[in-house]
């Protein structure tokens, strides 16, 4: 015969293990949920971290984006009309070559001639001048290949070596920048 008891306390024994299983997957499962509740914050804050973000690229793209567009205009422009002001000088010359013109049709005398074209010649070279435009000095200088071109040379004792004896063509420049080199011819030991 079996003993009842022992039995029972196997029941017993099956019974608590059962409930120790039941308990630890509990434990596990609200341990489980309480780390998801706490990572559905820390999800949803760094959500909100990234759309900030997002939203802060989109906007500063954007703003670049018609940065950009504004430059392009104002460079189109530029190119279009920023040759006004010289243009605006011009005019008066024009209209100073249209008045001597006039004037020639009915003068006989070569001097008055000569007045008119010095006059002429003088207001566009003032209205040059007026934009920037400077001629560079050349004869009685010293050669300099920045603003010089030199085109001949001549072994001579009367002027110094390097010296610029005669401009053959006028250099010009506009501010600090050449736009033509002279042409000159430069001094050389004999």
């Amino acid at each position: 015969m079996e003993n009842p008891f022992k039995k029972a306390v196997e029941n017993n024994e099956e019974i608590e293990k059962k409930e120790e299983t039941v308990t630890e997957a509990t434990a596990e499962e609200n341990i489980e949920e309480a780390s998801e509740e706490n990572k559905e914050p820390e999800k949803n804050e760094w959500q909100e971290k990234y759309e900030t973000l997002n939203n802060q690229y989109i906007r500063l793209a954007a703003d670049f984006d018609n940065f950009r567009k504004r430059q392009e205009a104002e460079r189109e422009s530029l190119l279009k009309y920023g040759a006004e002001n010289t243009v605006k000088k011009l005019i008066e010359v024009i209209d100073n070559f249209d008045r001597g013109m006039k004037a020639i049709e009915t003068v006989e005398d070569c001097e008055k001639l000569k007045e008119c074209y010095q006059l002429a010649y003088k207001n566009f070279n003032d209205a040059l001048a007026k934009i920037g435009l400077e001629v560079i000095p050349a004869e009685g200088e010293e050669f300099n290949p920045n603003l010089h071109e030199a085109v001949m040379q001549t072994p001579t004792d009367e002027k110094p070596e390097n010296t610029i004896i005669a401009e053959l063509q006028k250099g010009y420049k506009l501010g600090d920048k050449v736009l033509r080199a002279t042409l000159v011819n430069v001094a050389t030991a004999p």
